[in-house]
């Protein structure tokens, strides 16, 4: 049904239907001259005759002549086919240059006029890491390492050459290198120095080394098995683990640190160093960092929020074997094994080197595989602890003549008349080289003849041998190992 309205200058209206369904909601007031019971629709009870469903509106504002108008104009609509939002996790995407000299900000520009992204192969996995180097830019995904080139391109050719030129591009060709290896999850493991990156991909139980000469899998420089075991034992419970890494620069070493269950109250956690100049992993270490990081010379670490500097000997008292405020002892792991076919009798040991070295292991081989009442045993040689020079010191107590260990000794010790009442029952210091004897304290084995505890000799082809420092001789300062050697004798079972 159409109405007559009168006006006295050319204007346009808009003519609205209010949904008005109850006394209680009513709606505008309406317009005069547009009937309440309009387009068929009755007058609600309870109404007044002003109330309608149906109200005009003018489209300028207050009706006023040339006033602003104000229409629905024109609007644009986009229908997406999928609204929700996709994560490409393989791909990358620049925006416009940042330029600080002229103050060219354009960061949160990106130009949809422009091929402004660039996808890496999908079936390598999220990219994990970007480092710029030179004109190249790293890209390393979970399976796979590639390099893209900036400001360049290659062009190949139907012979399959290649060459690369300058063209208007912003990231060229994706270069995969060769070797199926990529950085898992686990970029908190890279660590770079001049041209070398060093990086662990845990789902190939490896660590490896990117250079000029590509990948190498720097892990089986002797710790293969090693990595294999930390590697699959990271997230294998609920809690998660994680590897760390980072460059000594004081060093010159790229240091790692596998963590399992690193959130856990007592995590497990195994810290140690490579070395470019042996080509192997050098030092275990006793600290769990949530971060590594150099600065000049100087190689810092973050642990539960607190920042620590490494290698500080800027005061002499500072103990070398401290880590994070807990102390440790340094131990050195190594084999004796001379004439490799012959059996011997391993009867002393000796070093050289400074004052406050101990021997906590001296272990021979395995026997192999015996069965006794119905279990099958192996057996080994194993030798008491053999005390560093200071602690294993006691003297004859000139009272009573009894022995006292240097510790436990009441009186002025550095008094005692004559000297020689000062005895060594582990290290003896003679011309500068420490020595002592090997004593086996290894329980006898069926069939074997006991000779008393006090024959020493631990019989084998070859003994494992751990070397530490002891906690009181000169407790922070340096000490020094130049040498380990066993005067040994033939021996038969």
């Amino acid at each position: 049904m159409g109405a007559i309205i009168e006006v006295k200058y050319f204007n346009s209206f808009l003519l609205k239907k209010i949904n008005q369904t109850s006394p209680e909601m009513p709606a505008w007031g309406g317009s005069r001259g547009i009937p309440a019971s309009i387009g068929g629709y009755p007058q609600i009870p309870n109404v007044s005759s002003a109330g309608s469903n149906w109200v005009i509106e003018e489209a300028r504002i207050r009706g006023g002549y040339n006033n602003t108008n104000v229409d629905y104009g024109v609007k644009a609509y986009l229908v997406e086919d999928e609204p929700n939002a996709a994560i490409r996790s393989n791909s990358l995407i620049y925006s416009g240059i940042f330029n600080s000299r002229t103050g060219i900000n354009n960061t949160n520009v990106f130009s949809v006029g422009e091929d402004i992204t660039k996808s890496a192969d999908p079936a390598n996995g999220s990219i994990q890491k970007l480092y710029a180097e030179d004109t190249n830019l790293i890209i390393f995904q979970e399976q796979k390492v590639s390099r893209a080139l900036i400001d360049k391109d290659a062009i190949y050719s139907a012979e399959g050459g290649g060459a690369v030129t300058n063209v208007n591009t912003t990231i060229g060709t994706i270069q995969p290198y060769a070797g199926n290896f990529g950085i898992s999850q686990d970029p908190g493991s890279f660590a770079v120095y001049g041209y070398r990156k060093y990086f662990t991909d845990k789902d190939r139980n490896a660590v490896l080394r990117l250079s000029a000469d590509g990948i190498t899998e720097i892990s089986n420089y002797g710790m293969y098995d090693f990595f294999r075991d930390q590697f699959s034992a990271i997230d294998s419970g609920n809690l998660k683990g994680q590897l760390i890494g980072g460059w000594d620069i004081h060093n010159k070493q790229y240091v790692l640190s596998t963590q399992t269950n690193a959130i856990s109250a007592s995590p497990s956690f195994k810290t140690l160093s490579f070395d470019e100049t042996v080509l192997g992993w050098t030092s275990f270490f006793t600290y769990k960092p949530d971060q590594i990081l150099s600065l000049k010379n100087n190689l810092y670490s973050l642990n539960q929020g607190q920042l620590w500097e490494h290698y500080w000997d800027k005061i002499p008292t500072v103990n070398r074997g401290n880590f994070y405020g807990q102390n440790a002892q340094t131990s050195i792991t190594f084999v004796f094994n001379p004439k490799i076919s012959l059996s011997k009798s391993f009867q002393t040991i000796n070093y050289e080197g400074s004052n406050g070295w101990e021997i906590t292991s001296f272990i021979s081989d395995e026997t192999g595989l015996d069965s006794f009442n119905g279990l099958y045993t192996s057996t080994t040689d194993t030798t008491n602890k053999v005390y560093s020079y200071q602690e294993g010191e006691y003297v004859i107590n000139p009272a009573d003549g009894s022995a006292v260990v240097r510790e436990d000794f009441s009186g002025t010790f550095g008094t005692l008349n004559p000297p020689y009442n000062r005895i060594h029952a582990g290290f003896y210091r003679k011309e500068n080289k420490y020595c002592a004897n090997l004593v086996n304290s290894s329980l006898v084995t069926q069939g074997e003849v006991s000779f008393g505890r006090d024959i020493t000799g631990i019989k084998g082809y070859f003994s494992t041998v751990t070397i530490s420092t002891d906690l009181t001789t000169n407790l922070g300062g340096a000490k020094e190992l130049f040498a380990v050697t066993s005067g040994f004798v033939e021996s038969s079972y």
